[in-house]
């Protein structure tokens, strides 16, 4: 085993389960993950079924990037199953939406 890997700087982990809640829009919640000193950050989004984003989700000021861990997730034009991957480059938008739930986990590398 190596010990010495936890003591590295910058070196996290968190449990989602221990992460804080926070209500975004009625049925949608955001588990903040970790953040970095450049604006990049990680998040957990779970969306209850019958949960929409009340309007378009504009990318800005860089990319998304989306995996769905769980449940079917639609961008407003189609659905995508768990273990999909999505990368929405900075400008473009969707309007998140489930209809039976899922669970997002977000990248958003520039911030």
């Amino acid at each position: 085993m190596h010990p010495e890997i936890l003591d590295q700087e910058g070196y996290t982990s968190v449990s989602v389960s221990e992460a804080p809640v926070v209500d975004v829009f009625p049925g949608i919640r955001l588990r903040p993950l970790w953040k970095g000193t450049n604006g990049a950050h990680a998040n957990i989004l779970e969306m209850d079924a019958g949960s929409s984003w009340p309007r378009r989700d504009v990318h800005e000021p860089g990319p998304e990037e989306v995996y769905v861990v769980s449940g079917v997730f639609n961008d407003g034009a189609r659905d995508y199953p768990a273990g999909t991957f999505l990368h929405a480059p900075a400008g473009t938008w969707h309007v998140p939406a489930t209809s039976s739930g899922c669970t997002l986990f977000l990248f958003y590398p520039e911030g």
